[in-house]
């Protein structure tokens, strides 16, 4: 989900209230599960995933990247805010540098309130600094106030395809996006629950997706009403990051341009995500702050 390029929340008024309402799709027909003591049901999870495939339409997975007082940098990494993404990229200016991006986490799991909510992690090339994205990785997403979560892919020009729904909090996931030439290999393992990997190869000429960084990424993504609240997710923990660039494999602090990356509110106030230092050059963590 590319890191966005213009400002977020419309109906201001209610999202600084603490409500956001989505538009398009009406829920009255499956009421949603206890959240204590009930898994969703499937006829539950099958209305959440049309719900967030309608909304997702709308995206613009691009990093919105904000310069502001609140970057710091450290050694040998540079310091940026955004909107919408906290986590790490590596960054080059020459096109088709990268050619292969990868990681392993462990499924967070959120805690939800009364509006809908999402925290999507993910690994993939571009979109911190061009406009297409080849990545996949999960999403939890508060629906009608229930925890739900999927696995998912990406691959410019198309929408973002769900695929797993039995995924669960606490599952382990290992995620790479592989190039070779124009041909993108988007592989995904649920090393803990059956039926959400994602293998899939697509193409993309190499004049339209550039190849110009590697990310490993905590989103909240947008709908057509701004981005939305990010989910109360437990510590993203991200191990085993790691890149191809140039032809040598390398971790993300031995990228040819690190950069980690704080996600901060609208009026620039405040943090909403967290992102710490990297640990052994290819683990760190992300934390949640706020929701918006």
């Amino acid at each position: 989900m590319r890191l966005l390029r213009y400002l977020i929340v419309s109906g201001s008024a209610a999202a600084m209230a603490g409500a956001v309402t989505l538009s398009g799709v009406t829920a009255a027909t499956v009421a949603a599960p206890a959240r204590a003591s009930h898994a969703p049901s499937a006829r539950f999870l099958a209305e959440a995933r049309t719900a967030l495939v309608k909304y997702l339409r709308h995206n613009h997975p691009q990093a919105m990247l904000v310069h502001t007082r609140h970057a710091h940098a450290v050694k040998n990494v540079t310091a940026q805010t955004a909107f919408n993404w906290s986590g790490y990229a590596d960054t080059a200016s020459t096109a088709q540098t990268f050619s292969k991006v990868s990681g392993a986490w462990t499924t967070p799991s959120v805690t939800c309130g009364a509006e809908d909510q999402i925290t999507s992690n993910w690994v993939g090339l571009d979109g911190f600094n061009s406009n297409t994205v080849e990545q996949l990785g999960t999403i939890s997403w508060c629906y009608r106030g229930t925890p739900t979560y999927f696995t998912w892919y990406e691959m410019f020009p198309a929408n973002t395809v769900e695929v797993g729904t039995a995924l669960k909090p606490g599952d382990k996931i290992s995620a790479s996006v592989t190039r070779t030439g124009t041909s993108y290999a988007l592989k995904l393992t649920d090393a803990t629950t059956a039926g959400n990997n994602i293998s899939v190869t697509k193409t993309c000429a190499l004049a339209t997706c550039k190849d110009t960084s590697a990310e490993w990424i905590s989103e909240r993504p947008s709908f057509s009403t701004g981005i939305v609240p990010q989910a109360h997710y437990n510590a993203f923990k991200l191990t085993s990051g790691a890149q191809t660039a140039s032809g040598t494999a390398g971790t993300i602090g031995t990228g040819p341009g690190v950069n980690a990356i704080t996600m901060i509110d609208s009026t620039q106030a405040y943090n909403l995500g967290t992102v710490s230092a990297l640990t052994g050059g290819n683990s760190f963590s992300t934390t949640w702050k706020n929701s918006f």
